[in-house]
């Protein structure tokens, strides 16, 4: 078990919750890991938009999966995101322990040891690949292990640290469980999943880049290149817009292509424009990152929050529309 002083524990967070502990010969406190601390390595908040926007796919493909199948294929596709989060939090726990809005995660709080974390992501990594092939068919599995491999070794290795263009290409990595869950049904690939891919490719820079913005100083003290660390709060700002000014017509695609109607066309257009509002708030923001940006209520905080209710409301829409319909 990992040891760690006392001094690195003093959050809100581990007041709240007070774990046992004991101490080593070098009279520094180990605390123990319990249930919540391997769920939290999960990244249970990411993960939920995750599988939300896998099971759309899943929801919207033509044909029929027998529903102890598409429980499985759902399955799947959370335990991969899981052993993602787990093994992104195995490999950055030297960042996550520097940056304030990370530094209570398990790893590096000293609750779980580096090695059993990757081991558990790696162990769920497999196995959720190998029962989406067992149990639904080799194409779903076979994205689903691409997925997997893009956010762990392209995203969270290469890029991450290298580039302030990380989230734009490790985007990709969030965007393939609506073609999962399609494929899953069909066993193959067709032109609306690719739209669904694109659409939540185009969404993540603008929903990152926000939170960015509002934890500037974090990713600044980590040495993190995100994009307000390299090219500044003005730069990121313009990107953000430019990136939703190209998303909006996007998810109107589908409505285009025939395969939705004219309720998610006006439920799209009408929750683009709000996101559009509220990057205009962004945009027109002159703090520049400057002062705690952790704990003011600034316009990129908002939005970024906003972003998310975004990708759900739309596509619950088209799942809706398209059922319906």
């Amino acid at each position: 078990m990992v040891s760690v002083t006392t001094s690195s524990l003093t959050t809100a967070e581990d007041r709240q919750a007070p774990r046992s502990a004991t101490l080593t010969q070098a009279g520094e406190l180990c605390f123990e890991a319990d249930y919540r601390d391997w769920i939290a390595l999960l990244k249970p908040r990411v993960l939920s938009l995750v599988v939300f926007s896998g099971a759309i796919g899943l929801l919207v493909a033509p044909g029929h999966l027998h529903p102890v199948l598409a429980f499985t294929a759902i399955l799947c596709i959370t335990v991969a995101a899981g052993a993602c989060g787990a093994i992104n939090m195995w490999y950055d726990r030297d960042i996550d322990a520097i940056m304030r809005r990370t530094r209570n995660r398990p790893i590096p709080a000293g609750r779980i040891q580096p090695g059993p974390a990757l081991g558990f992501g790696i162990t769920l990594a497999v196995g959720s690949v190998l029962v989406m092939g067992l149990a639904v068919n080799i194409p779903a599995a076979l994205i689903l292990a691409l997925s997997i491999c893009f956010y762990v070794f392209v995203y969270t290795i290469w890029l991450k640290r290298r580039t302030p263009q990380n989230i734009v290409i490790g985007g990709a990595a969030g965007a393939f469980p609506p073609v999962i869950g399609w494929a899953a049904v069909t066993g193959s690939v067709d032109l609306l999943p690719l739209v669904l891919f694109g659409m939540v490719f185009i969404w993540t820079p603008p929903h990152f880049w926000s939170l960015a913005l509002w934890a500037n100083d974090d990713y600044r003290r980590a040495g993190v290149p995100m994009l307000p660390v390299v090219a500044g709060a003005k730069e990121t700002r313009r990107q953000i817009m430019l990136y939703t000014t190209v998303l909006v017509p996007l998810t109107l695609v589908p409505c285009l292509m025939g395969f939705s109607g004219l309720p998610y066309g006006l439920t799209a257009g009408l929750l683009g424009l709000v996101f559009l509002q509220r990057v205009w708030r962004v945009i027109t923001d002159r703090q520049d990152g400057q002062g705690n940006s952790l704990t003011r209520d600034a316009p990129a905080k908002a939005a970024f929050k906003y972003s998310v209710l975004y990708l759900f409301a739309l596509f619950a829409a088209l799942a809706i529309d398209r059922l319906v319909g």
